[in-house]
């Protein structure tokens, strides 16, 4: 049978996504084929169009979250049935109207919680689980920096850190997203592109410095992120919004600072470990701590359009692709 997707044949901008048939072949054992409903846009997606993260091969088929109905089942694929609803995150090739996946890969969407809902949360709210419980233990005395606050993990990490009780210090590029961060629950924000900004961080810290900063941006945010931490703080370098880090001079870690490179697949790789923090995350929206993710959708077809308003920055929250 044959699917629509969207594909690249090389790296390279927006221009390089094609909108074309693809073949699907039928689900060999422990694999299910899954017609989506809605699809997880994110900045992996651009990391890999562009050729910042290597693909396997090409061509290929780009996105690594979604959510949809079961539609066939291969052999061994036992804890499943045709039209259950489920949703994954971190198996590439999401961009399609259909697709083969494992099955021990997906988690079943609970009901209350809708497909878009589900497609917008698995990725960036997995992420924001495994920053808030497993890279860094937040507590309600925990005062943290969290760049790029009104994102998609962004406004997800201002709900989590608000059910806690934590202290969040937010960045944001614009006052109009400074505004959203707020009314998600961030404590306070502080301009990303401000001359003064440490100082603004240390000021709110009492001069103490933060316990942990997330950072998302990358080159242009990590010297500000390591001066803004208090002694044996804890910078979380999780994404790369405006370029890698380059190589730096280990002495910027003064202060016996810790640094490390978490990712979300390293965490849920095995099914346990997946379920733990599904079932978690699924918890926060039922219970209402987390609502209101999916700040805009785009046809998959306009795939190209909705990554270049993500890398230029005009989205605040989760965009979805509907097939």
């Amino acid at each position: 049978m044959t699917a629509k997707a969207m594909r690249i044949h090389q790296y390279g901008g927006p221009d390089v996504l094609h909108f074309e048939d693809v073949d699907i072949a039928d689900p060999r054992h422990g694999e299910i084929r899954i017609a989506h409903t809605a699809i997880g846009l994110n900045f992996i997606d651009i990391y890999q169009r562009t050729g910042l993260y290597k693909l396997p091969s090409l061509p290929a088929v780009l996105g690594q979250e979604g959510a949809g109905v079961v539609t066939a089942l291969g052999d061994g694929a036992t804890d499943l049935r045709i039209g259950d609803r489920v949703a994954y995150a971190g198996c590439l090739g999401s961009y399609a109207t259909e697709r083969i996946i494992p099955a021990d890969r997906v988690v079943k969407i609970p009901n209350g919680i809708s497909d878009q809902t589900a497609a917008a949360i698995m990725l960036k709210g997995m992420t924001t689980r495994m920053l808030f419980r497993e890279t860094y233990a937040v507590r309600p005395d925990t005062v943290m920096l969290f760049h790029a606050a009104a994102g998609g993990v962004g406004l997800l990490a201002c709900q989590w850190a608000r059910a806690i009780g934590a202290t969040m210090i937010g960045t944001t590029s614009t006052a109009a997203k400074a505004e959203v961060a707020r009314a998600f629950g961030c404590t306070h924000v502080v301009a990303a592109n401000d001359p003064d900004f440490v100082e603004r961080v240390r000021a709110l810290t009492g001069g103490k410095g933060c316990d942990v900063v997330f950072d998302s941006v990358g080159r242009d945010t990590y010297e500000a992120s390591l001066a803004c931490l208090k002694p044996r703080g804890l910078w979380v370098s999780f994404g790369n919004a405006s370029g890698p880090v380059p190589p730096f001079d280990l002495t910027l870690l003064k202060g016996s600072i810790f640094a490390t490179r978490p990712s979300l697949f390293a965490y849920t790789a095995l099914r346990h470990d997946l379920l733990a923090n599904a079932n978690e995350l699924f918890a926060m929206v039922l219970k209402g701590h987390v609502k209101n993710v999916v700040q805009k959708t785009y046809a998959l077809s306009d795939a190209a359009m909705a990554q270049q308003d993500l890398s230029d920055r005009q989205t605040t929250g989760s965009i979805v692709l509907i097939p």
